[in-house]
């Protein structure tokens, strides 16, 4: 039986220092990527005992971070990785712009799939790299990989690294295996390196399984760099935690490089008893999670049908991002105004959305769900009376 955990419990998080919630008091905010519920009490439980210690001075990488992820990887996503495959380091973000740096030179291409997570425009941007597009194909309500598009991409001499997202974010697209072998394959071919970004990995609903990117072939392990953390399913982002694995030791050597001369390879007091705890202690609270938000997804999905059929909502399984098509609604605002359709939504109702332009597509939303039902049943109430204002 399913250990009873509390998700329902409204926590006020404004004057905490939230990113997600320093908004006006009226407002509510759906946006960030992070969730609502306190983390896992196992870790709480754990950091409790750490900060009773007493004393915070340099920390290191014990053994035990690697055996956590050796363990949670192996038992939930069957995948062996050798503990020396490993890099701590302090976010994934980090990561990848430390990857763009050392892995590519200036005025080269770094290809993304859009609509995909908006940081990765950053990271590439901001390190003098050009941004290389090949948008998803949007079929139904999923999203595919155009790969005649992304060959002729792949195949620019300039083009030198790939920024996966899997399972994807925003639109919660979990990647099928035969996918990530083709894209694999075409990466090899023409000496792209792979970046896959797979922070959402333990976000799936109950029974559906992803496919790490470097678990698929002999190619897709040799020729990727997988980022991966336990700060998005348990909530931590703020602790500052997070691992690169690079089963080829010589992309291993430079990454590993990378990430010391950035000085984001040591980790703070708690970033590795957290981790430690939550892959150790934390499996039944995060099965608990899935139904919850699974359960939230349904109550999106029949609110949408019964009450706002003016939008849709895109069929992910993962992640607990809802990516909304609002093309109909954003067709109505007029010509003329320069804010976009989550500025409107925001500004009429106080309603904070992600407006899809951000991840490279217009008359899109993204929706955060991970808040407790109360919470999300005030954010779909607003998000109704915007269309109607609309």
């Amino acid at each position: 039986m399913m250990a009873k955990y509390d998700f329902d419990t409204v926590v006020d998080r404004r004057k905490t220092g939230s990113l997600k919630w320093d908004v006006k008091e009226n407002e509510l905010p759906m946006w960030v990527a992070d969730m609502d519920f306190q983390t896992a009490p196992e870790v709480i439980e754990a950091m409790q005992e750490r900060l009773n210690h007493g004393v915070f001075g340099y920390s290191i990488v014990p053994e035990e971070w690697e055996a956590s992820y050796q363990n949670w990887w192996k038992e939930r996503h069957h995948l062996d990785i050798d503990r020396n495959w490993l890099v701590f380091c302090t976010g994934v973000v980090p990561a990848l712009s430390s990857c763009v740096r050392k892995l590519t030179t200036p005025g080269e291409n770094v290809l993304v799939q859009t609509p995909v997570y908006n940081i990765f425009f950053n990271s590439i941007r901001n390190n003098g790299r050009n941004i290389l597009i090949s948008p998803l194909i949007l079929k139904g309500d999923t999203y595919e990989m155009d790969f005649v598009d992304l060959e002729e991409k792949l195949a620019n001499p300039q083009t030198s690294l790939m920024f996966l997202c899997n399972p994807q974010n925003p639109s919660g697209r979990v990647w099928d295996r035969d996918t990530l072998a083709r894209l694999g394959e075409l990466c090899e071919k023409y000496s792209v390196v792979v970046i896959s970004d797979e922070i959402h990995c333990d976000l799936t609903e109950p029974g559906v399984e992803y496919v790490p990117f470097a678990g698929v072939s002999e190619c897709c392990r040799r020729n990727s760099v997988t980022c991966i953390s336990a700060s998005k399913a348990f909530n931590m982002a703020g602790l500052q935690s997070a691992a690169v694995m690079i089963p080829n030791p010589t992309l291993r050597h430079k990454v590993w490089r990378a990430l010391n001369t950035d000085e984001v390879a040591e980790p703070n007091t708690f970033a590795v008893t957290s981790t430690v705890a939550a892959f150790e202690q934390g499996g039944n609270w995060l099965d608990a999670l899935r139904v919850y938000l699974a359960e939230n997804r349904e109550f999106v999905r029949n609110f949408l049908q019964r009450e706002i059929p003016e939008l849709r909502l895109i069929g992910g399984r993962a992640t607990y991002l809802l990516w909304l098509d609002a093309r109909t609604l954003a067709g109505r605002l007029s010509a003329g105004t320069e804010k976009n359709l989550a500025e409107c939504i925001r500004e009429q109702t106080g309603l904070y959305l992600s407006d899809g332009s951000e991840y490279g597509s217009e008359g899109f939303l993204r929706m955060n769900i991970a808040c407790p039902k109360s919470v999300l049943n005030e954010g779909l109430e607003r998000l109704k009376r915007a269309v109607n204002m609309l």
